[in-house]
Formats: C-alpha cells, structure tokens, sequence
C-alpha cells in the first residue's frame, strides 16, 4: 500500500508549501498544474519525475486514487513546472509496474521500501513557455 493518506494531507498543507517554490526549478522535481474536475480551479502539485525519452513518468506514492491524478486523466494531460520551464504534457495513463522497471536502482529500491507500484506516464506534448 502506498503512503497513508494523512501524509497526503500533512504534505498539502506544509511541505508542499515549502517545496512548491523550488520544485519547478530543481532538476527531478516539476510542479504540476491540473484543473479540478468539480470546481474548474487550477491546483499546483509538486512531483518527483523521472524522464524516459518523449515521455514522463511520476510515481503514485499516494495511489492512483490521488484527486490531482484523476484531475489528470480526466483532462487528458495537465502542464508540467520544471527546471524554469512549463511544458505540456498528453495522454496520461496508469501504469501497474511491481518491479519498477523504469525507475533509477536507487528510486527503484526507496519506492519498494514504502510499497509504491502504481506510476502515471504521460507523453511531453510541446514546450508552453520559458519563465
């Protein structure tokens, strides 16, 4: 099972606070920017990603259950801070992976400490603007 949910909620209000700044400026961090499927308000999630060629993956450590991934899915793609650069991102789906294939060994070793096998990959659509 991934992190416990009161991580998530603990996460929301302080470290993603605390990182949110930085995240779309470090490299292996992004923000990513979602729109809520109810409300049509725009939301900012930091993320740790993990680039494969054209694609882009992010590991659920919350689950696939998490409201920005379904933001994302149903969306079909959000846009992505990162490194001083938003890019558009498309065809979202969830990938089940219990090796963690595509993930760096030491990533790959750290996400099967805390149980995480659920990913979300997207393709990188185009680059939206430099900041």
């Amino acid at each position: 099972m991934p992190l416990p949910r009161w991580v998530a909620r603990f996460n929301l209000y302080v470290t993603n606070r605390l990182l949110g700044p930085l995240a779309g400026r470090l490299p292996g961090m992004g923000v990513v920017i979602h729109v809520g499927r109810k409300t049509r308000r725009r939301y900012r999630t930091p993320v740790l990603i993990f680039r494969r060629g054209n694609r882009l993956i992010i590991a659920l450590t919350y689950g696939r259950e998490s409201q920005w991934v379904r933001n994302v899915l149903a969306e079909d793609g959000c846009r992505l801070e990162t490194e001083g650069r938003t890019i558009g991102l498309s065809h979202p789906h969830l990938v089940h992976d219990d090796q963690r294939r595509d993930m760096p060994s030491f990533v790959r070793f750290m996400l099967g400490l805390l149980n995480v096998t659920d990913f979300l990959e997207l393709t990188v659509a185009e680059r939206v603007r430099s900041q």
